[in-house]
């Protein structure tokens, strides 16, 4: 229900749901308001930072609109339901760095010679998927010649979001000091038109752990890599054979995690890396980043 004023509860909608409520338009006792008219409308929008989309800072793939009450005059508090059936929703609710994908409705009052009266309350959608028919593991060597080799495992590429990523690492062979081990999850959100060539273009191989802002090569293609996660999984040296089990619940990350989005409208991506990194005891660091696929299982 939306009411000027009070405290609004957004609740979460699969894709297949209706969105409908009621709209209260309250009047105070003994007063009288003349409109051009009073409508709904129902939106689903790309929203994009400043800079990241240069003169087209949003995109509506959804724009509906309902007629409540025809021009005339309100006399009296009124309470009208409302429905919109059958929207198709094609993209999950994602509120990011420099994008936004929201769905909300909007009441708006006509005035003649002023601005109309409005009001919006946004509406949560999430799509489950289905589990992916190919999910093969992740088998990797990386190292340093004559100095490092280490080889890690992940049992599947794609993920959950209430999954366990499980894995090991196995140290092949060892002739430099490492001091630690972290294992992080990285989440990379880019955004801007043709982001869709921008991603082809990344290899996901390598990258940074840190909090990060930069602009790529390719025009108004903004890139955000955030760390969501990190935290130690060997502390001091290891010796040749020895095996590091891995265990990290998508769970218990502390943001807000989302599926994977591919080039969504060709205006956003947002990807996932587990990011290995080892620290020499001169603090030199190593590391590998490996994408891994998130999906929704259930809403929530």
């Amino acid at each position: 229900m939306m009411k000027g004023g009070d405290s609004q509860q957004v609740l979460v909608h699969s894709c297949d749901h209706d969105t409908e409520g009621e709209v209260t338009l309250a009047m105070p006792s003994g007063k009288k308001l003349d409109h051009m008219g009073i409508q709904v409308k129902f939106f689903g929008r790309i929203d994009m930072e400043a800079g990241a989309l240069e003169g087209r800072p949003h995109y509506d793939f959804v724009s509906l609109s309902k007629e409540l009450l025809p021009p005339g005059s309100l006399f009296d508090t009124r309470t009208i339901p409302f429905n919109f059936r059958g929207v198709e929703k094609i993209h999950e609710s994602y509120h990011g760095r420099n994008v936004a994908v929201e769905y909300f409705v909007r009441v708006e009052v006509a005035r003649q010679w002023l601005p109309p009266i409005t009001q919006e309350h946004e509406v949560l959608v999430q799509i489950p998927g289905v589990e992916p028919s190919v999910n093969d593991p992740i088998k990797m060597e990386v190292g340093i010649e004559d100095c490092l080799h280490i080889e890690f495992e992940y049992e599947r590429r794609c993920y959950h979001l209430q999954d366990v990523i499980r894995g090991q690492i196995n140290f092949l062979l060892v002739r430099i000091k490492i001091k630690h081990m972290e294992l992080a999850v990285i989440r990379r959100e880019t955004s801007g038109e043709g982001v869709a060539m921008s991603a082809a273009l990344q290899s996901g191989g390598a990258g940074t752990v840190s909090t990060t802002g930069a602009t790529s090569n390719t025009s108004n293609i903004v890139t955000e890599t955030q760390t969501l996660l990190k935290y130690e999984i060997m502390d001091g040296a290891p010796v040749r054979g020895e095996l590091i089990p891995v265990r990290l619940f998508l769970k218990g990350i502390p943001a807000d995690v989302t599926p994977t989005y591919h080039a969504e409208n060709n205006r956003f991506a947002v990807r996932y890396f587990l990011n290995l990194v080892l620290v020499d005891e001169e603090d030199r660091r190593y590391f590998k980043q490996q994408e891994i696929i998130l999906w929704r299982k259930t809403l929530g």
